[in-house]
């Protein structure tokens, strides 16, 4: 029987994000990126808060508070406050902002930069470390995307995810300096429905990531190996996570487009979740 993905919330995000379960309160948080909001999911309730500029990822902090990655810089956030600039990003062009980000296992938080205007493909994105300030560790991105970290911490994967590229790539990763290296190529998604968008890792070091466009979730092996795909009842999956109690529910969140006939797909921009039958990994809080 295939499996069902279920709706959680008809959010109608435009660009619902990030979504991140924080297990001391049972409750998913997660970013609308254009509508300039910061949404939380608990016992059945939601609740949003606004904030200054576009937010593109959030990691919890260990001192309480949010991080969170926005179009000018990297911010400190307690919700239903002003955001406080933490390191202002030196973009090279304008239109830039943050985009997709996550912690490594150790708690760094790691977010890519992006021109905003898709249509433009100008590799002018970088990842950046957020350790006292930013450090750049990979160039020449047009859409970073798919951030994610084995079990182990060792192996740090990334997607670009924009059409002329559809790639995600693997990296040996240096847990002591969290520094990537050895970039070679995962999975070349050109080959398979969607683009490469946001993505989780599951117990068994298994890389799941949201097929942008196509509507569904693929599984890969450790090996880049296709092992599975999920159908959800949105087109565009925009990035996954695992949360719940066991952690052992995925949570999707999605893209509702403007401007085209939604008739097939009344829920984009809707949170999902599915029972994939494996279960996740806590993400640590941020150390910044």
């Amino acid at each position: 029987m295939a499996m069902q993905a279920e709706l959680v919330l008809d959010a109608r995000n435009a660009v619902g994000e990030c979504p991140v379960w924080v297990p001391a309160e049972q409750a998913l948080y997660w970013v609308d990126i254009e509508a300039r909001a910061i949404w939380r999911w608990r016992d059945g309730d939601a609740l949003q808060w606004a904030v200054d500029q576009q937010v593109a990822c959030i990691a919890p902090r260990a001192r309480g508070g949010w991080i969170a990655a926005m179009e000018t810089g990297v911010y400190t956030v307690e919700l239903g406050q002003p955001a406080q600039l933490l390191h202002e990003a030196a973009h090279p062009r304008p239109g830039m902002r943050f985009n997709d980000g996550r912690c490594d296992r150790q708690g760094r938080m790691r977010a890519g930069t992006m021109l905003a205007d898709m249509a433009g493909a100008q590799a002018v994105g970088t990842l950046y470390a957020i350790d006292g300030g930013l450090t750049p560790l990979v160039h020449e991105l047009i859409t970073p995307n798919g951030l994610a970290f084995s079990p182990d911490g060792r192996t740090m994967y990334l997607s670009d995810s924009h059409p002329r590229v559809q790639q995600v790539w693997a990296f040996d990763y240096d847990t002591d300096t969290g520094r990537p290296h050895n970039r070679r190529l995962f999975v070349d998604m050109k080959a398979l429905p969607g683009r490469p968008d946001g993505a989780a890792v599951d117990v068994d070091g298994c890389y799941w990531n949201c097929a942008n466009d196509a509507g569904l979730v693929h599984r890969f092996t450790p090996r880049g190996e296709l092992d599975r795909s999920i159908a959800l009842p949105v087109k565009k999956p925009s990035m996954c996570a695992f949360g719940g109690p066991q952690l052992d529910t995925l949570y999707v969140t999605s893209i509702r487009p403007k401007g085209i006939d939604l008739t097939d797909q009344p829920l984009a921009g809707g949170l999902f979740a599915l029972r994939p039958g494996v279960g996740g990994l806590a993400d640590p809080p941020c150390i910044a």
